[in-house]
């Protein structure tokens, strides 16, 4: 079987699987994406989804799914989705090695 395109960490699965108890209902999935109009191009983007379409790209750790469509991929290759807890706040973050630029809004160009 191929390495995944990307790495969905055990932090970001365990936070997927505790919001999916909390909101009772196991079928849904994380799904990350990119956006147009942030201040450096684009904007990542998380929401949970209960549909997946065909041509999706599924990246399972630990019973928890991340979805990623084909155009977002293309930018998102080699990624890291992790979870993390700090000072100014918890959320889930893209770390991507091919961003050339990033700005505190989450974008990369």
């Amino acid at each position: 079987m191929p390495p995944a395109p990307m790495t969905f960490t055990a932090a970001a699965a365990a936070k997927v699987r505790e919001l999916l108890a909390d909101e009772g209902d196991a079928s849904l999935k994380l799904r990350a994406f990119i956006l147009g109009g942030g201040c450096t191009g684009f904007q990542y983007g998380f929401e949970f989804d209960d549909g997946q379409n065909a041509d999706d790209i599924v990246i399972i750790t630990d019973g928890a799914s991340l979805l990623v469509d084909p155009l977002s991929l293309q930018y998102l290759a080699g990624s890291e989705v992790d979870y993390v807890e700090s000072l100014t706040g918890a959320q889930f973050v893209i770390r991507n090695p091919n961003a050339k630029t990033t700005c505190g809004c989450g974008s990369i160009e």
